[in-house]
């Protein structure tokens, strides 16, 4: 493979009553960790906050945390799931090796 799958994850810190949490990054370094044990190289996953100047545009009516794999949104608004995500880089990888 000449380059890992990208795998996008956007939220931002949530407020509540106990103050600022940033639970989707917490998430999403936990999502990182278990893709790179199955897939090593192959998959590069990376948080992004809505609030960084670095974020890619937002697809219409999308609603956080949202999850773009190699440009397609996969999942807005609904937990951060690693069987999805890692489904979809199952058929990424199959097709390259097809």
């Amino acid at each position: 493979m000449s380059k890992p799958v990208l795998v996008q994850i956007i939220g931002a810190p949530i407020a509540c009553k106990e103050g600022v949490k940033d639970s989707w990054r917490a998430m999403s370094v936990w999502a990182a960790g278990q893709l790179r044990a199955r897939f090593g190289d192959e998959v590069q996953v990376r948080y992004i906050d809505l609030f960084d100047g670095d974020c890619p545009p937002m697809p219409a009516n999308a609603q956080l945390p949202v999850v773009i794999i190699e440009g397609e949104m996969i999942s807005s608004g609904r937990k951060i799931s690693v069987p999805v995500i890692r489904h979809k880089i199952e058929t990424i990888l199959e097709k390259e090796i097809a």
